[in-house]
């Protein structure tokens, strides 16, 4: 069958395909080859992670049940790493069971195929996750920010140019209990005006070079001169505390907490949003590519999250 009559439309994407049924991770290598794309195969999900490491894929399609590290667990490694959460995840299995699914979505997983399926669907299903993929990476469509993509291109152009510069690496705290308090539009809402603060306050520091991008979920990136990182930092968590009461209900906001159940479904309650904000800089160290970069800014916002309140942290060490 020729590409033309496959409906072929890749472009090369590069995809892993991890399976411990060789029968099966066989057929979908073979399949999704002559579809154009360029396709490796790992056996579970350990050897995936590793393969990850070498050389990332664009998309990820994984099945559930496998020894060691199954999908759903692969698909947490996968979204945990900053350096992988943009991947993604095709969940591939067996078992149609509603729960199952859900689980799968609550993880991350972009897709969700049951076997047995034709290939007509999984590469319509594929080209269509890296399609979403690739519209989210050049374009936040919630918040109409530049997207993972756009700040790596821009980190990476910095970092190979000799370029100073500082990444703040902002997420919040307690969102998915928020989300799963007040439903998705809400949450979307919070993700907005978040958006919004972060943009007014890079504008007004930086004005026309302001670079403020949203990787994802209720992860952003601002892209600031070294020398206004920390009072950046410091007039962002002042703003966020201030106007984060907005975003909930009067009650909810007086009593000062939310409760949600946990995965024990037990009641837990939740104090207000938080934002946590880690900061690698060039001014006392230079950085060999975008990865490190993220790596260092990650580490300070994990760091921040140590605390209970909105904090930020710079890291100060000194690197070649």
């Amino acid at each position: 069958m020729s590409d033309v009559e496959r409906g072929s439309d890749a472009g090369g994407e590069r995809l892993l395909v991890v399976d411990d049924d060789p029968f099966i991770a066989r057929l979908l290598e073979i399949e999704l080859a002559a579809a154009g794309f360029s396709v490796r195969v790992a056996n579970d999900g350990q050897q995936a992670i590793d393969l990850v490491k070498v050389e990332q894929p664009d998309l990820v399609i994984t099945d559930v049940m496998m020894p060691h590290v199954d999908g759903f667990e692969l698909t947490r490694l996968l979204r945990q790493d900053p350096r992988t959460a943009h991947i993604s995840v095709i969940i591939l299995t067996a078992r149609g069971l509603s729960a199952d699914k859900l689980e799968g979505f609550a993880i991350g997983a972009d897709d969700y195929i049951v076997k047995p399926f034709d290939t007509p669907e999984l590469l319509a299903r594929v080209r269509g996750v890296l399609r979403r993929s690739k519209e989210m990476r050049d374009e936040s469509p919630l918040t109409g920010l530049p997207g993972n993509g756009r700040a790596q291109e821009e980190i990476e152009a910095l970092v190979a140019a000799g370029q100073d510069f500082a990444v703040l690496y902002a997420d919040l705290d307690h969102f998915k209990a928020f989300n799963d308090h007040y439903g998705f539009p809400r949450g979307d809402e919070a993700i907005q005006g978040t958006a919004r603060l972060l943009l007014d306050v890079a504008t007004e520091f930086t004005a026309e070079d302001a670079f403020v991008a949203h990787l994802g979920g209720d992860d952003f990136a601002l892209l600031v001169p070294p020398a206004d990182a920390a009072l950046m930092a410091d007039t962002i968590v002042q703003r966020f505390d201030e106007q984060v009461g907005s975003f909930y209900d009067e009650e909810d906001r007086e009593r000062g907490w939310i409760e949600v159940l946990n995965r024990r479904g037990e009641p837990q309650r939740y104090g207000p949003l938080t934002v946590s904000i880690g900061i690698a800089s060039t001014q006392r160290r230079r950085f060999a590519h975008f990865a490190e970069v993220i790596a260092v800014a990650t580490e300070m916002r994990n760091f921040a999250k140590g605390s209970e309140a909105s904090s930020w942290s710079i890291d100060r060490r000194a690197g070649s």
